[in-house]
């Protein structure tokens, strides 16, 4: 057993007065209703494990001054990916934040890492095996959103900019090191896929 993680400090006076707006972060729990995720030894499921992650984190989330979430989903039903996309775009959402607690092709595997796009493939053998295996999960809910939607695809390509990119990769980094300090990392830097 792990000693609880320490809380981040509050913010300070000065990054207080920085924002000066609304920051809305959209937090994605993944799969959800018909589709489980991974499923572990004992039959706990990845849906389960997320959403009790993104419920949390809203929770801390919503007690820092202006800064609110909103959830893809709240409870164990399936969201396709087009309708995730849409409900960030529709509150005008700063960060879309997606939590897996994903399996792995080897049962030793341990540790936690963060993605962000690409616009140039994985930066892995192991980060385009997750990449294919998270976006086969739309099929289980009956979209293929690679043909069909013409909304995630623009999403997509708006994501994909080179600034959003390195945003993206600020920021996943900056995650990364708060996590390492309170768990074990499979990758010590930003994965892409």
């Amino acid at each position: 057993t792990r000693a609880p993680a320490p809380e981040a400090p509050p913010p300070s006076a000065a990054e207080m007065q920085r924002i000066d707006r609304l920051i809305i972060v959209a937090l994605d729990p993944g799969h959800g209703g018909e589709d489980p995720g991974a499923v572990g030894p004992s039959g706990l499921r990845e849906k389960d494990v997320v959403l009790q992650i993104a419920l949390r984190l809203r929770d801390k989330l919503n007690a820092v001054p202006n800064m609110r979430v909103m959830m893809t989903r709240d409870e164990d039903f399936f969201v396709p990916l087009h309708e995730r996309v849409r409900k960030a775009r529709r509150v005008q959402a700063d960060l879309f934040v997606s939590i897996h607690a994903d399996a792995f092709i080897k049962p030793e595997a341990r540790g936690a890492s963060v993605f962000a796009l690409s616009q140039g493939g994985a930066s892995s053998a192991a980060a385009r095996w997750m990449a294919n295996k998270e976006n086969a999960a739309d099929v289980v809910g009956g979209v293929n959103v690679a043909v069909k939607d013409a909304q995630v695809l623009r999403a997509m390509l708006d994501m994909s900019t080179s600034a959003q990119i390195k945003d993206s990769l600020k920021l996943g980094s900056e995650v990364l090191s708060r996590i390492g300090r309170v768990g074990r990392l499979h990758k010590t830097r930003v994965e892409q896929a």
